[in-house]
């Protein structure tokens, strides 16, 4: 039976590059390179026809650790909570007041990348805290 090592998570949404360059900013992820011929993506985005433009955008772990993440545009909008969603590990290794000034901080940053805190949910004693937050485009995720 074959092993699977790597995965990537798709995220569907309307503007793939604006979420795509919100999660590099999170996550420290970066986009590829543009496609062979390109300087750039906007001289790419711009080669294509209106309606293949901003069609998907891809975020990638530079230390190739993480998954990449997928970001493509489909014409139905958000009506639910998400089934799945990415935990943001900030206070990996902190406890305590340490554990939720570090949460605090990143919480603080994130909102100015324009994510929304839904709720602050301190746990006693277990340091299961955690800050529920949204993405740019309302997709659910948390800070732990």
């Amino acid at each position: 039976m074959a092993s699977i090592r790597q995965v990537q998570v798709t995220f569907d949404c309307a503007d793939p590059e604006r979420v795509a360059r919100f999660w590099c900013e999170v996550l420290g992820y970066v986009a590829p390179p543009p496609p062979d011929g390109f300087a750039s993506w906007d001289d790419y985005t711009g080669s294509l026809p209106a309606e293949k433009r901003n069609a998907w955008f891809v975020a990638s772990d530079p230390t190739g650790a993480g998954p990449r993440l997928f970001f493509q545009r489909v014409p139905e909008g958000k009506v639910v909570k998400n089934r799945v969603h990415l935990d943001v590990r900030a206070g990996t290794g902190l406890v305590g007041d340490e554990r939720l000034a570090a949460l605090q901080a990143e919480r603080k940053r994130l909102e100015a990348l324009g994510a929304t805190c839904v709720q602050v949910l301190i746990a006693d004693g277990e340091n299961e805290s955690c800050i529920p937050m949204l993405d740019v485009e309302g997709n659910e995720f948390c800070l732990d």
